[in-house]
């Protein structure tokens, strides 16, 4: 039976307890076994305390999810021990204890030198216990506490935990738990591999079910992180995110929450071992890509294999340890040289590492791109549109691609007009590619001349001109995105390719009206919103089919209503209509669902119908950064914060620059009450972007809950000014009147204004300003004013943190309650 995602609706396999799609944690069936870290009993055994009749407590080692560990004497055979102890509460659960016990019993069947050596099991009435050689030195984790190690000593610790590794998978036992705070590091550079206790026999049975997802998430290989069936294999994985730790003193699978770290061992490739350390040989690079292949077929497929490359690049940085096996023929030449002499090998070694990096393979690719803005080649800027609309059809195909990273087009705009290097933008934008083109059109044939470029070199990957009929442009614009999936070895579902070579039209009149009509919705001015119209109602004529054109007609409505030229009442029906013909149509329309989200959550305040249309947006695009940041922001204002976190995080990812989504995170970021995160995200859109006027909301909101009044002044001068209200510069009397006297004294100013309706002022407004003067009255009276208006400002009006007086009143949670809107306490 499949799981769906609650978040993105993707079916998963039953066992599964993270989604495939978006990462995100799923309901774990009951019985389940998730791995947390448990809260060991407060109480601590005293020194001198003595257990079975043998072991003397001397203190305790530390704590962690599966018991505590104590430093002991054992008094009959005169040695130093570590105890560590099953926690008290778990003692009657025979699923854990037999996981302990299978601890004992997994690593008391290994002698090697890299393995700590078990002694014994031992249980008393009270307590059950391991007893295990004491390590006097540190974990490896508390040693990267301080930095990268250097690449002499990580070569020595990776080598002696493969050789303990490959001697735990000959026996058939699988660690499962391999990070660095399960690698002991003693005073002699001895490394032992610790805590057997998610290790099981390969060919023995789960204690826990099928489903349990056990072990450390950071350290987790995909299969592992999804449920499924492990083998010696997910140790490899995690070997290289050790691996790649000790040589950049960082986790290759990062993120602020457990959903981005689970999405990004799914998802994506880790950046270059290289950049960060450029000292690092590349081939050490490579060794740790082939572990963190996320297909266990093309990884290592024994660790000797891995020890065996490990020993080889060693053996030229240290020639005194040459002692691989080199099973591969790609190493056979290097190991004649590394015989010859030292000095020659590392001279040879440094050679194979140019090459290597010269000639990358492409199974390494960071699989990551962004398009950026097309030129149209004649000095006709009146058809800029064409190319601008050529460009995003190819984006969009690109979009489409599961196993490809595409940046959006609001944050690759800003490169339109720009004299940046390939590298600069794509460091930036955090990809590893670029596509430029330009276009033209002339009567019946169209001209599109494309380039795949890599930074570093700036060298071109791949290239192509095509001489086409108008009439072939979307077969044009497929085989481009499929060309370069096949560059950047990026694999194409069949329902992807499918959609890729989709034609949205066969009236070529129709798309050019359709192209037209998108140009000027991307401008959203209100003149621009009527030539919009007309263009997409033109391309319905032409083709009563055309499932983009309703889409492009919806986005009119939308920013009609936002600029409030006509009534939520009358733009409801008509963004309904619109979408759902749309959909009708074509089901993929991914911003279709987003505006039907819109309607339905801040235009009917129905959040339940509004999230699921937003979840249908993330499946039908999951790298739909406006979707993934919508929802965060739709879960904000119904208080589920720590769900909205994992969304916002991939919104930005994937449109790192875009302002609109900037916007969206800053107002997170007051329902986090990370207010001044807050300002300094508003700050810094507004260095670089001074008319968008849209995020000093949230500035000067952030601004007075910090008390930094003057300043929430200042902000506020310029949200409202961005929304066409005049003021009389009472914003300089600061110091004469105080902050309630000069807000009074703009409220006078907006209340003459909204008698205007040319000017008129949205009810939210007057409430905001009434809220910072103290006038509880006043507020109230204008949010309902709002509710009876159906403002869309009104549910941040009602959920920003800075309600604090409003907490309380009946006619506040009345709105709420009218709202679906969860009830302050």
């Amino acid at each position: 039976m499949a799981k769906t995602c609650p978040k993105c609706r993707f079916e998963n396999p039953d066992n599964t307890l993270y989604c495939g799609q978006c990462g995100a944690v799923l309901k774990a069936a009951e019985g389940s076994d998730i791995t947390k870290t448990l809260v060991s009993p407060a109480e601590k055994l005293q020194k001198g305390t003595t257990l079975a009749g043998r072991y003397a407590i001397i203190e305790e080692l530390g704590r962690g999810g599966m018991g505590v560990v104590y430093k002991a004497e054992d008094t009959k055979l005169k040695r130093t021990v570590a105890l560590k102890f099953l926690p008290q509460e778990l003692i009657h659960i025979p699923e854990v204890k037999a996981r302990f016990m299978r601890e004992a019993q997994a690593a008391a069947a290994l002698d090697h030198p890299n393995i700590c050596t078990v002694h014994e099991f031992d249980e008393t009435e009270e307590t059950t216990f391991i007893s295990m050689a004491y390590i006097k030195g540190q974990s490896l984790k508390k040693k990267l506490d301080s930095g990268p190690l250097e690449l002499e000593e990580a070569f020595n610790i990776a080598v002696q935990v493969a050789e303990g590794l490959w001697e735990a998978h000959k026996k058939g036992i699988v660690h499962r738990d391999i990070k660095s705070g399960n690698i002991m590091v003693t005073d002699n550079g001895q490394a032992k591999i610790m805590d057997f206790g998610l290790a099981r026999k390969t060919e023995g049975t789960l204690i826990t079910k099928e489903g349990s997802t056990m072990g450390t998430i950071a350290y987790m290989s995909p299969e592992q992180a999804q449920g499924e069936k492990v083998d010696h294999r997910t140790d490899i994985w995690s070997f290289g995110v050790v691996l790649y730790e000790m040589l950049t003193g960082k986790l290759p699978f990062r993120g602020e929450h457990e959903q981005t770290v689970v999405y990004s061992i799914l998802k994506e490739k880790p950046k270059p071992v290289t950049d960060a350390q450029p000292e690092v040989p590349v081939a050490i690079e490579q060794v740790i890509n082939k572990a963190l292949e996320k297909n266990p077929d093309k990884r290592y497929q024994q660790i000797d294999d891995l020890l065996d490359d490990l020993k080889s690049i060693a053996a030229g940085i240290i020639p005194e340890e040459i002692k691989a096996r080199l099973r591969k023929a790609k190493l056979s030449k290097r190991k004649r040289i590394i015989t010859v002499s030292a000095m020659i090998a590392v001279i040879a070694i440094l050679s194979l590492f140019i090459i290597l990096r010269l000639f990358h393979s492409g199974d390494e690719m960071d699989k990551s791109i962004a398009v950026v803005p097309f030129h149209y080649l004649s000095d006709e800027p009146e058809k800029q549109y064409l190319a601008d609309g050529v460009m995003e059809a190819i984006l969009l195909n690109l979009s489409k691609m599961e196993d490809l990273r595409v940046v959006s087009r609001t944050s690759v705009e800003q490169y339109r007009e720009t004299d940046k290097t390939v590298n600069t933008i794509c460091q930036e934008l955090d990809v590893a590619y670029l596509l430029e083109g330009s276009f033209q059109k002339f009567g019946d044939k169209a001209k599109l001349v494309v380039q795949l470029i890599k930074p570093g070199k700036e060298r071109h990957v791949w290239a192509n001109e095509y001489d086409r009929n108008w009439t072939e442009i979307f077969a044009v614009q497929s085989e481009v995105a499929q060309t370069v999936a096949r560059e950047l070895q990026v694999a194409i579902a069949p329902e992807e390719k499918q959609l890729i070579e989709k034609i949205p039209t066969t009236n070529m009149t129709a798309y050019d009206a359709y192209l037209h009509g998108q140009f000027h919705l991307d401008k959203v001015t209100l003149n621009d919103l009527d030539t919009a119209m007309r263009y997409f109602e033109l391309a319905i004529v032409k083709d009563p089919e055309f499932a983009e054109a309703y889409v492009g007609i919806a986005g009119v409505w939308v920013w009609r209503q936002q600029f409030m030229v006509v009534s939520a009442d009358e733009a409801a029906p008509k963004i309904r209509e619109a979408c759902e013909k749309a959909l009708e149509l074509d089901s993929s329309m991914s911003k279709a669902y987003e505006m039907l989200a819109g309607m339905h959550a801040w235009g009917s305040w129905d959040w339940k119908v509004g999230e699921e249309a937003l979840k249908k947006a993330i499946t039908t695009n999951p790298n739909s950064a406006s979707a993934h940041s919508f929802y965060a922001f739709l879960l904000s204002i119904l208080g589920r914060t720590e769900e909205a976190a994992g969304h916002m995080e991939l919104g930005l990812k994937l449109d790192p620059h875009g302002l609109f989504i900037k916007c969206l995170y800053s107002w997170y970021l007051l329902y986090v009450h990370r207010y001044d995160d807050c300002i300094s995200v508003c700050r810094e859109v507004l260095d670089k972007s001074p008319d968008y006027f849209i995020i000093a909301q949230s500035l000067y909101t952030a601004l007075f809950l910090t008390g930094r009044y003057e300043e929430s002044l200042e902000a506020m001068e310029l949200f409202y000014k961005g929304e066409f209200v005049d003021f009389d510069h009472a914003f300089d009397q600061y110091e004469k009147l105080g902050y309630a006297g000069t807000l009074n004294l703009e409220i006078d100013t907006l209340l003459e204004q909204s008698k205007s309706k040319s000017k008129s002022v949205r009810p939210t407004r007057l409430a905001d300003l009434y809220l910072y003067t103290g006038n509880k009255e006043r507020t109230l009276y204008w949010l309902e004013q709002a509710y009876e208006m159906r403002d869309l400002d009104l549910p941040c009006a009602l959920t920003f943190p800075d309600r604090d007086i409003l907490r309380g009143e009946p006619r506040y949670q009345e709105l709420l309650r009218k709202m679906n809107l969860p009830l302050e306490k």
